[in-house]
């Protein structure tokens, strides 16, 4: 289990890190679009293999990007709601979930070990034990958040610290062994309401649009889901532009360290890939917090969820891979990873025209008639 210091000014730390956020750069992404054209194949052959070798050179802002050190953060917490009928699983399995990580058997272990990507698993509010174990960071902020359709989620202040701890989290990772690209996942049962009620107070679209059937929910608590993010929205009122506000009404422990990891991965231009709703609801909260960092995230795949394509549309990113997943752990970022990588080989490795000795469209002669 990692020992750490907790962070002493949460809100400085969030300042200062949404401060050193810039755009992507706009410079990378025009020479590596200007090599795309240049190497041995038709221009666009690549499809948007192209365009996301060219997005990640403006994250990055190298011309030609190496994704050598590859993490995965998962993050788990419990959530209060699951007291309304939500899940169709009990609450005790967010803890049976973490020990399943950390012993390898969940398939993010198996999806980031071909990614050549290290997890780290964090306990960000499990209300079960959590096993010791040194892939394992135990935040602890609670056990658990109290139930949104009763009141906050949250205070402002755990709110805060949440979003903190997963960018110090980040910046302890990237220091002691690198971090080229970041992929968020989560567990955490109940966390698919959480993550609608986040997703609606955002789009503004009703509970009813953006929400699906998580665990795999029969109608009657589909029904009850509904009805606890409907009066999580009214008994909250959030301001979807404050982003620690909107955290604290409505989200999980798990939801804010993950916001933390994409503001700090913006920060140190690297490139985080979004997951499935519950990522995705976290890069909403992150976006509220910094608008910019933005630019920095990468859509993996498509979940079957609803409020996926909501979340995605309102962060204006088209997603990698369509699979009609709904795992959630990273899963579907952790197979992203694995495309982000070719991407980026393809735009270094290839050789240009010049290179192989092969004419190129604009230099070949037409034949005589």
């Amino acid at each position: 289990m990692t020992t750490y210091q907790p962070v002493a000014d949460p809100a400085a730390l969030i300042a200062a890190t949404a401060a050193a956020i810039r755009p992507a750069d706009r410079e990378a992404s025009a020479r590596a679009d200007a090599r795309q054209d240049r190497l041995t194949k038709p221009p666009g052959a690549l499809g948007r293999l192209e365009s996301l070798a060219t997005r990640i050179a403006g994250i990055t802002g190298l011309e030609r990007p190496h994704l050598k050190q590859r993490l995965v953060i998962v993050a788990a917490g419990d959530h209060g709601v699951t007291a309304q009928g939500v899940s169709a699983f009990p609450a005790e399995v967010t803890a049976q979930m973490v020990a399943n990580f950390l012993a390898g058997g969940a398939a993010i272990n198996v999806l980031a070990h071909h990614a050549g990507a290290r997890v780290r698993v964090v306990d960000a509010g499990v209300r079960g034990e959590t096993p010791e174990h040194p892939d394992l960071l135990r935040l602890r902020l609670g056990p658990g958040t109290d139930d949104i359709s009763r009141g906050p989620a949250m205070s402002r202040a755990l709110a805060e610290r949440a979003v903190a701890e997963g960018i110090a989290l980040f910046d302890r990772e990237r220091a002691a062994e690198g971090v080229d690209i970041v992929a968020l996942g989560e567990m955490g049962i109940g966390n698919s309401t959480s993550a609608a009620a986040i997703i609606a107070a955002v789009t503004g679209l009703t509970p009813r649009t953006v929400t699906g059937r998580g665990t795999g929910v029969d109608d009657a608590h589909y029904e009850l889901k509904v009805a606890a993010i409907e009066r999580a929205l009214h008994v909250n009122g959030p301001d979807p532009k404050d982003g620690i506000a909107l955290l604290a009404a409505l989200g999980g422990f798990e939801i804010g360290v993950l916001a933390g990891a994409y503001l700090a991965a913006a920060a140190a231009r690297v490139p985080a890939v979004i997951d499935g709703v519950i990522s995705g609801a976290a890069a909403l909260v992150a976006g509220a917090i910094a608008p910019e960092a933005v630019e920095s995230f990468v859509a993996s795949h498509l979940s079957v969820e609803p409020g996926h394509m909501a979340t995605l549309e309102q962060l204006r990113l088209e997603p990698v891979l369509d699979l009609n997943m709904r795992l959630g752990e990273g899963s579907g970022a952790a197979l992203a990873i694995s495309l982000c990588v070719a991407a980026c080989r393809l735009l270094d490795e290839m050789a240009t025209f010049d290179e192989a000795g092969v004419s190129d469209s604009d230099t070949a002669v037409e034949p005589e008639s």
